[in-house]
């Protein structure tokens, strides 16, 4: 893998290699980056999707610098504004006779220098908490805090000159952003031209690349957006007739959004739900879009210390105006969508195709680009075939490298058991599917003793099993997943109790639990995305076949993340269990196949008894119930 990738940057070529569980992925891609580094004088940037693999990085980039005896190797860790603490909101927070709260205590650790970044909080906190204090809309160099803050150092030395930084790991949300700014002129996050790109975990590159590229509009944000640039544009030219044009745009804003919450109110279900946005009408989107594209001009054009809030300013009131086109019917690229976040009635939008923006800003041959991840394939016969799924979704150009298949022993030291006897799971009998689904969990958490990690791939599943679990007799630790980003802290307590965890989200990916500490791993649901999402009904409405050609290929790429959590190193034990009867025999879907081509998994079974003496037979601690 690491020659692949060296003769790839020779030839200045793309590359994308499927790298099994267990190979040394990260070291297979560092090596040749040290040395591409020292060779180019120029900056390695690596993507990551997940803190905890961009902090291995960092750790693994020091081991085998030393071992090729580089005796520094500069590298920065980027993370997103989220994760680190603002203490210019902090002061604004402080009440000095309101010391009690949970907020006012985290207030003060951050004042007092105690909190940099979320991951300094010891035992999480949650997301509620967390948004009052983190940075969402950083001052940079008009901040009196920028000496002191983490975030802020960070960026510097992302968009150091490239001389002065070897290596930058960020996430791929940041890289993504970066790509955003430098297609619209403005002015980027990251080093210019650096020497290599390499994309690990590249499967959720699409999904990042629709996250970043969605547009959230609330209406208080909106309203901010819009004082913003008045502020801004007032300042600069005090001309009062911007101040009727500003006031209609909020009456606009107040409109469309009474709209929206009424939709919302109507038809979603649930907090997460994504609905469609009904027509909006008696609203004049047309004149506003009109004001908008006049602030946007003279924006462009002014000059100012102040660079950075009117790069800000342009780039919010251009978000602005697409929403209104869209609202309007005049633009017809984009996904819309509202739902409610925080608390709050949002509406979203988003493009419908991205492989064009990645072809252009990604994949341009001005700087190789690696993408890696253990599940980018498929089935088929030739590597163009076994890539198309992703490639297509992309819009990738560049060299198939040979799969680089895992060394573990799965044929001996695993089994994977179908739980054939499960109705099938819909909104209408799903409290049958959950209670029959719940009922053979807690037999194979029995079998084996706890040492289970359960994956859910719908919250409302998981809570409804913790629900019940709570109120069992059980012979062994019950954890559920914590809310934050950090897990650290519910997978030592899983491992030191050798329990169960009931897991969902960030627990499909990057998670390394090695040894009989976890011994079964349960998929609750097989990961099918909702077919209602606008992304995938807009995906679905392209393809002949949207079960074959969408539906399926993305469900497999989950798939085989979430069951790479299981078997770890060499000397790993485990079972794989699917408590979805679809994938029975006797449900004959299509499906079935490819499922069972795509893991590593041979041993398959739906005979209870079967995987039982499987469990003893291999030692497997259990008691058989």
């Amino acid at each position: 893998m690491s020659l692949d990738i060296a003769e790839a940057y020779i030839h200045g070529r793309n590359a994308m290699i499927e790298a099994g569980v267990g190979i040394g992925k990260s070291f297979a891609y560092l090596i040749p980056s040290l040395i591409i580094n020292q060779i180019s004088q120029r900056p390695v940037i690596i993507a990551t999707s997940s803190i905890q693999l961009s902090e291995q990085i960092h750790k693994d980039l020091r081991f085998i610098g030393s071992r090729l005896g580089f005796t520094t190797v500069r590298t920065v860790v980027g993370k997103g504004m989220g994760q680190y603490a603002c203490r210019y909101r902090a002061a604004e927070l402080l009440k000095p006779e309101d010391s009690s709260s949970a907020l006012s205590t985290l207030v003060e650790r951050i004042l007092n220098y105690e909190i940099d970044e979320r991951a300094d909080i010891k035992g999480g906190i949650s997301d509620a908490v967390w948004s009052n204090v983190c940075v969402n809309d950083c001052k940079f160099e008009q901040c009196h805090y920028k000496s002191t803050c983490t975030f802020y150092e960070m960026r510097a030395k992302m968009n150091a000159n490239a001389s002065d930084m070897d290596f930058i790991i960020v996430n791929q949300d940041l890289l993504i952003r970066d790509l955003i700014k430098k297609k619209e002129g403005t002015k980027g996050l990251i080093t210019e031209l650096p020497s290599l790109i390499v994309i690990d975990e590249a499967h959720n590159l699409e999904a990042k690349v629709r996250d970043a590229r969605t547009l959230e509009f609330t209406s208080r944000g909106t309203c901010r957006i819009l004082d913003d640039a008045l502020q801004i544009l007032f300042k600069q030219s005090a001309d009062k007739d911007l101040i009727p044009q500003f006031k209609l745009l909020k009456r606009c804003i107040g409109h469309i959004f009474k709209q929206v919450e009424a939709d919302l109110l109507y038809t979603a279900k649930q907090d997460n739900d994504r609905i469609k946005v009904s027509e909006i009408t008696g609203v004049p989107l047309t004149r506003g879009a009109l004001y908008l594209k006049e602030f946007s001009l003279s924006l462009s054009v002014l000059t100012s210390r102040r660079e950075r809030e009117i790069d800000n300013s342009f780039e919010a009131i251009n978000g602005l105006i697409v929403l209104f086109d869209v609202l309007a019917g005049v633009e017809d690229s984009y996904l819309i969508w509202a739902s409610t976040t925080q608390g709050e009635s949002t509406v979203s939008i988003c493009p419908k195709g991205i492989s064009q923006f990645l072809k252009y800003t990604l994949f341009n041959g001005k700087t190789s680009v690696i993408l890696t991840s253990a599940t980018l394939c498929q089935g088929g016969e030739t590597l163009e075939e076994q890539y198309a799924y992703l490639t297509h979704s992309l819009g990738y150009r560049g060299d198939y490298m040979e799969r680089q298949a895992s060394p573990f022993d799965y044929d001996n030291h695993t089994m994977l058991y179908i739980a054939k006897d499960i109705p099938y799971y819909n909104h209408k009998n799903r409290e049958a599917y959950l209670e029959a689904a719940y009922k053979e969990m807690l037999r194979l958490c029995n079998l084996t003793d706890g040492r289970t990690l359960v994956l859910f791939s719908a919250k409302e599943d998981m809570k409804y099993v913790h629900a019940k679990l709570n109120s069992e007799k059980l012979a062994w630790a019950l954890h559920v997943q914590r809310e934050g980003s950090s897990q650290d802290g519910v997978i030592a307590e899983f491992r030191g109790s050798k329990g169960v965890l009931l897991s969902t989200g960030v627990f499909w990916e990057g998670v390394n639990i090695e040894g009989s500490d976890l011994s079964q791993l349960i998929i609750f649901r097989l990961p099918f995305p909702v077919p209602t999402d606008p992304v995938y009904e807009y995906k679905a409405s392209l393809a002949e076949n949207p079960l074959k050609e969408v539906f399926v290929p993305d469900m497999l790429l989950r798939l085989r993340q979430g069951t790479g959590r299981l078997i770890r190193s060499e000397t790993d034990l485990g079972v794989l269990s699917i408590l979805d009867s679809r994938l029975s025999a006797a449900a004959r879907k299509d499906y079935r196949d490819k499922v069972l081509e795509a893991l590593p998994f041979k041993k398959v079974t739906e005979n209870f008894r079967v995987l039982e003496k499987f469990v003893h037979e291999k030692g497997i601690k259990g008691r058989g119930k």
